[in-house]
């Protein structure tokens, strides 16, 4: 899963997509996913991270993920496959 290039985040969790004009707020965990998105980082590899910094467990987390991108998708901001 990766981000479409476009999308700008902050560190803050402000999330804009220059092609539609669309911004989103999100929290900070969010922010976090956000960042190792764009720092290239597998689904796998911020799993792992997710379990190691927050206090969750592998099927909340596994139930969660899948969630997370379908908003993702919903707000357009994946790269097509």
């Amino acid at each position: 899963m990766k981000l479409k290039a476009n999308i700008a985040t902050s560190d803050n969790g402000f999330i804009f997509n220059p092609a539609t004009g669309d911004s989103y707020t999100s929290n900070s965990i969010a922010a976090f996913i956000l960042a190792l998105m764009k720092a290239g980082k597998t689904d796998a590899e911020i799993k792992l991270e997710i379990l190691q910094a927050y206090d969750v467990d592998q099927s909340t987390l596994e139930r969660d993920w899948e969630d997370w991108v379908l908003q993702l998708k919903d707000a357009n901001l994946l790269e097509a496959k």
